[in-house]
């Protein structure tokens, strides 16, 4: 697959069916987070891949009411990072700028091999790092739900979920967004 049409591909469904999470996956995962680009190489990323059954439980008590479809995902990946692992150049904080383009790698990755990546705001920061041993200093940025697109639409979505997994949400238009020369 080409990295235009895994862009393309990418979709944030919530519909999810398991799968079955494998070292070799989460290596491979990981191994695509660490090539990418990051302030003199400082590389602040760091993941917590979450599989096993129990500590997916857990890690669940953590989610927002309306994250419940992330019940079905097989894997959850935690982000998370600290402003004294990179750069601060002239007030610019890039940790967290270096980590989503990491996570971005891992998300496009997975699309490539046919999994859904669901990237989540919806949960207790505090709960979601005791529950994975994350020490309080790091700021944890976003949890991936991972999961298999599933065929149907599950019926734990919301309406406007469930609506969201039938075509592409709406994006802004070109001209919203890009600039040329400067910004007007």
């Amino acid at each position: 697959m080409s990295v235009r049409n895994t862009i393309t591909d990418r979709r944030a469904y919530r519909s999810l069916k398991p799968f079955n999470v494998t070292d070799d996956l989460i290596y491979d995962l990981g191994e695509c987070a660490g090539l990418s680009s990051s302030c003199f190489n400082n590389q602040p990323w760091r993941y917590v891949f979450v599989y096993d059954e129990d500590m997916l439980k857990n890690l669940h008590t953590a989610l927002s009411k309306g994250n419940e479809w992330a019940y079905d995902a097989s894997m959850i990946i935690a982000v998370f990072s600290k402003k004294d692992l990179d750069c601060v150049v002239a007030g610019r904080e890039y940790f967290l700028f270096d980590t989503g383009m990491s996570t971005a790698f891992i998300i496009l990755r997975a699309t490539e091999l046919g999994l859904v990546v669901h990237p989540m705001a919806g949960f207790s920061e505090s709960k979601a790092k005791e529950v994975l041993g994350i020490p309080g200093d790091m700021t944890l940025i976003s949890l991936l739900a991972v999961g298999k697109k599933a065929r149907e639409i599950n019926d734990n979505l919301t309406d406007k979920q469930k609506e969201s997994e039938l075509s592409r949400p709406k994006r802004l238009d070109f001209d919203q967004y890009v600039f040329l020369n400067q910004f007007s």
